[in-house]
């Protein structure tokens, strides 16, 4: 089923009519070394464009990995050597870095507490750049000048050296990088004086946990602007001089040169996910021929016109560079795994190929994603306003990993499973974009999709999540498990996280039911629509909390609602009792109006203290215990509560006191101090924020509708993605000055908190007048619609 809603796209990729606003450059006031304290390997990656394969970045302890598979590595503003820059950065997948050096040939990165044990140098960040598309960086030990840019599948690197009788360029292709975890085999031969190829092959802990049977593979393609005067190859056991070609683990060779003074050495890296071919025919259609220089222009020519799709006319610069600096992260947070061809990795390291596309206007890639977990409350919401295909393209990906393997994925990493939490919700999230009229894929086999994710569990792959589907289906919640020795449990009879289980599968229930609805199965709508009132089952009435309840109906006992882990995955009772989005007007009933605005109120007030979050401890879970944390996913919602409870001043207070508080303009405080910035979650939540838009259902409704907040700047003009135009009007603004007195919408009084968002995607002007002190009567009378 397709609509007009994407009859523009492919002009706005072309065109953005707002992309000089007043001559000014997006680029400027991104900054890609905020947050750069404790960040996720796929977080650092300034040498890219939007949604790009090739992303390249600096590694400063990539080679170590990490423990469990998933915490930060990669790049850490806390550590002042670089041990090679990496061209592969996605959710458990990492490879192919290269070093330039000179002096002694040495074939291991060595360790960061000492420096002269391997090939990494010291760097000083006074002589670093990082813009969108483009990284600069000395290295002090060689005194030599590295440059990194990329097209979307091809790396670019060019390395100014000194005059040096042993320069070198170290290609290190057989060891770990990242997330990526060991590597199975490697190989990198040149082909001639200037062409080389290879490959590696990596086993990924979370690959090894949810999809035993699969691989992680990286090809390439690279040309060398000098022949190399001799090479030298060498793996994890030997060194071996003049050969060209190197095979297994620790795989790697070392081209040599005599260098003069500034003389420059470029490599152009081709990439895929699919074969050495393949990663030719990339560096072919995009690179051959091409300039290190127009690279970079072409790069940072499309960071500009995606970034300009929201043009912010205001005085703030610190708000400007949290806003686009967000907006950089949420369009770089996935990648494309598919060819120029089509091709795409399929699981087991076989390859897939992508339908024919002949429809410009709604072309997809088949992409690489971390799992979706609370995405819901910022990246879809952001994809749906400006960036459809971007959503479409994420739908289609998902769609296609079920036709392959009978199931859809929590996260996907070269189509392996690669689940994260234990959950999914890629069916709410597919449902969000059917309601948001972003259809370019079969809408029954979607459905059909979407019903197998919520209901089926025979045979369910551990990677799928939701291995408790049968037990929610049957009692309406999932039991609680506790079982000794064993710290995480799912299985078809509960969970250990059976609260937020419960809570996590009504919502995706609401959102097969809306999708049901609109298909005219009414039926399979009743049996969501039942499923999707599960919360109430675990919601106990005397304390006012969410509280696990055991397979016999009884709630658990040694309930202590600030204890996380326990019943709840990444949080607690106090901040899952809000985690009802579907059914805000039912939960606000449960507690009693008054109750629930006081008690959540005071979390705000309470939480203000600690940023929001976990204070300024460094850690992904330094919240985890508190009452409110804005740097996990569960709790990003509920600061835009209050326009359902009758306070939407207090929504407007909140959400701009979030805004300004956690998050930060600093390497270390960005996203809180060293929370976990998931693809861009955090910064297009920001981003939605500043807007002032948000919807707490996050799209699932039938006919969704948008809540208002405060907004941030003096103008915004957004190029909708339809193709028209909405300009975001704040008058009076100022910090001081963040409640609302009255809108308008196209010049009509708008007195509600809300909107329907296809009344908004039809654009025009959306105007407020703010003041210092909250009206409490603007947007009070007709709350948003809450159970449809």
């Amino acid at each position: 089923m397709k609509t007009k809603f994407y009859l523009a796209v492919a002009w706005s990729l072309l065109v953005c009519a707002h992309c000089q606003v007043m001559g000014q450059s997006f680029l400027k006031y991104v900054d890609p070394n905020i947050g750069t304290a404790h960040s996720r390997w796929f977080f650092y990656t300034p040498a890219a464009v939007p949604y790009g394969m090739a992303k390249l970045a600096p590694s400063t302890n990539g080679h170590y990995g990490n423990p469990s598979g998933w915490e930060a590595v990669g790049y850490d503003t806390r550590q002042n050597s670089i041990e090679g820059f990496v061209h592969f950065h996605e959710w458990q997948v990492g490879g192919v870095s290269y070093m330039p050096t000179t002096g002694p040939l040495k074939t291991k990165p060595g360790d960061l507490d000492s420096v002269n044990s391997g090939y990494r140098s010291k760097f000083d960040r006074k002589n670093q750049v990082a813009q969108p598309g483009y990284y600069k960086v000395l290295l002090d030990d060689y005194n030599i000048t590295a440059e990194l840019t990329a097209t979307k599948r091809v790396g670019f690197q060019r390395y100014t050296f000194p005059a040096h009788n042993e320069s070198r360029l170290i290609l290190d292709i057989g060891n770990k990088q990242g997330e990526s975890d060991i590597v199975t085999d490697a190989s990198i031969k040149m082909l001639d004086d200037t062409h080389f190829e290879g490959y590696v092959i990596t086993y990924p802990k979370y690959v090894k946990i949810y999809d035993a049977e699969g691989k992680v593979a990286m090809f390439f393609y690279g040309e060398l602007s000098k022949k190399p005067a001799s090479i030298t190859a060498f793996n994890a056991d030997q060194i071996t001089e003049n050969k060209n070609s190197a095979l297994g683990k620790g795989a790697g060779l070392a081209l040599n040169y005599q260098t003069k003074d500034q003389e420059i050495i470029e490599v152009k890296t081709g990439l895929s996910y699919t074969s050495v071919s393949n990663a030719k025919q990339n560096f072919l259609a995009e690179a051959s021929g091409l300039s290190f220089e127009n690279a970079k222009a072409q790069a940072q020519k499309v960071w500009q016109q995606q970034l300009g799709k929201i043009a912010v006319e205001d005085q703030d610069e610190q708000n400007k560079i949290k806003f686009y600096t967000g907006l950089y992260h949420a369009l770089l947070g996935r990648g494309i795994a598919s060819d120029v061809n089509g091709a795409y990795p399929k699981h087991g390291g076989k390859t897939g190929q992508l339908p024919v596309q002949t429809d410009k206007n709604q072309k997809y890639e088949f992409i690489n994603t971390d799992a979706i977990w609370g995405a819901f409350w910022n990246i879809t919401q952001l994809w749906a306003l400006s960036y459809p295909e971007w959503y479409g393209s994420f739908v289609n990906t998902h769609l296609q990993i079920f036709k392959d393997k009978g199931w859809f994925g929590d996260g996907i990493a070269n189509s392996e499973f690669v689940s994260g939490v234990g959950t999914n919700f890629v069916g709410l999230a597919i449902a969000g974009a059917y309601n948001a009229g972003i259809r370019n894929y079969d809408a029954e086999f979607a459905y059909k999709a979407i019903k197998a994710n919520e209901l089926h569990y025979k045979n369910r792959p551990v990677g799928s999540g939701k291995l408790d589907t049968k037990a929610f289906v049957e009692d309406g919640y999932v039991p609680f498990l506790e079982r000794k020795g064993q710290d995480f449990v799912t299985d078809s009879s509960g969970s250990n996280f059976s609260g937020s289980h419960t809570l996590e599968y009504s919502f995706s229930a609401f959102a097969a039911a809306q999708m049901a609805k609109a298909l005219g199965k009414l039926q399979d709508y009743d049996q969501f629509t039942k499923l999707s009132n599960g919360w109430r089952q675990i919601f106990n009435p005397k304390n006012k909390l969410m509280q696990p309840k055991k397979i016999d109906g009884s709630f658990i006992e040694k309930f202590d609602p600030y204890q996380p882990w326990r019943g709840f995955q990444e949080g607690n009772s106090v901040q899952y009792t809000f985690y009802v989005p579907h059914n805000p007007a039912g939960l606000i009933d449960a507690i009693g109006r008054d109750n629930f605005n006081s008690r959540l109120d005071s979390i705000f007030t309470v939480s203000e203290k600690l940023g929001f979050g976990g204070g300024k401890t460094i850690d992904a879970f330094a919240g985890v215990n508190s009452i409110y944390n804005h740097g996990n996913q569960p709790n990003l919602h509920t600061s835009w509560l209050f326009n359902f409870s009758g306070k939407p001043w207090l929504t407007q207070k909140w959400t701009r006191a979030i805004g300004r508080e956690f998050y930060g303009t600093e390497p270390i405080h960005g996203y809180g101090y060293g929370q976990d910035e998931d693809q861009g979650q955090l910064g297009s939540w920001y981003v939605m924020n500043a807007l002032g838009l948000f919807d707490v259902k996050g799209l699932t409704d039938l006919r969704p509708i948008i809540q208002i907040g405060s907004p941030l700047f003096s103008k915004v003009t957004i190029t909708l993605g339809n193709g028209k135009s909405l300009v975001i009007e704040a008058k009076n603004n100022s910090n001081d000055h963040v409640y609302i007195q009255s809108a308008s919408f196209n010049g009509a009084a708008l007195n509600n908190c809300w909107l329907y968002r296809d009344e908004l995607m039809k654009g025009g002007t959306l105007t407020f007048v703010m003041g210092a002190q909250p009206n409490m009567t603007w947007g009070t009378k007709t709350p948003p619609p809450s159970a449809q």
